[in-house]
């Protein structure tokens, strides 16, 4: 199986983030006292980009592991390899991570199959320290290696929901959608879309994400707003961009698509 992973080094290009509260000092600190930080809340809220942001202001390399259902220890901790006429032996990204002091980022842990929470059981506590048991060795973490979750509990339903056990390993963060002046201006500075259309767009985002009714899985996220702004700047027409990068990846229902689609309009 390939091992999914993104190697980010640190560069002169500092990722745009808005902070909305006081997450950059509760990661600092976090680091400082080499603690595992958990980042909780809906998809699209800015947890991705915040670790970006974050590994960028500590100059340290990041790697990120999108986990899903297939995702196991192995993957992360490595596996033997046959090259040539030998064996050899290739450490995954967390062994890696944990060797060199670089953040590793495990985006929707609970997605991953159990024995990947096992393996970072001995990284979360004040051992610090990752067992490889294929090579039977114990390795302790670098100073600079930093463990962050995230994960989205409001739709984690019996095996993806993260045991207490586990979540009590984790300094916590919540993230929630921003307040309307500050999405728009997230969306103004990703895209350099003009305000008046910044603020149509952050509308269209909470009328929708107060049709609670709807029942829908996700709601509105910042991202599809994005990327319905980088649309229009482009020259789509506004409610076309809105209904393919809004509306229709929430939904697969006609109806309630007809429905979204008949709100927006009335709102850009």
């Amino acid at each position: 199986m390939e091992i999914l992973t993104e190697t980010k080094l640190s560069n002169n290009k500092t990722p745009y983030y808005k902070a909305t509260g006081k997450e950059l000092d509760v990661f600092t600190k976090t680091f400082e006292n080499k603690l595992p930080l958990l980042l909780k809340g809906p998809t699209g809220t800015g947890k991705s980009r915040f670790v970006e942001f974050a590994a960028h202001q500590c100059n340290l390399p990041l790697i990120t592991i999108s986990c899903h259902e297939e995702t196991s220890s192995t993957d992360l901790i490595g596996r033997y390899i046959i090259k040539g006429a030998e064996t050899v032996w290739i450490d995954g990204p967390l062994t890696i991570a944990v060797k060199k002091g670089y953040i590793l980022y495990l985006d929707e842990v609970a997605e991953a199959r159990p024995d990947v929470i096992v393996a970072i059981h001995s990284l979360t506590d004040h051992r610090r320290e990752l067992y490889i048991d294929k090579l039977g060795e114990t390795i302790k973490a670098h100073e600079k290696f930093m463990l962050i979750a995230s994960f989205n509990p409001g739709y984690q339903k019996g095996y993806k929901e993260l045991k207490p056990s586990t979540r009590q390993r984790f300094v916590a963060l919540s993230f929630q959608y921003p307040d309307a002046k500050t999405e728009a201006e997230i969306i103004i500075n990703e895209t350099g879309i003009g305000e008046d259309i910044a603020k149509k767009l952050v509308n269209i985002g909470q009328k929708i994400r107060n049709l609670r009714e709807l029942g829908l899985t996700e709601t509105v996220s910042t991202r599809l707003l994005i990327d319905a702004a980088k649309l229009i700047f482009s020259g789509l027409p506004k409610r076309h961009a809105v209904k393919v990068a809004v509306i229709e990846p929430l939904t697969d229902d006609l109806d309630i698509i007809q429905a979204l689609t008949d709100t927006s309009n009335l709102l850009i």
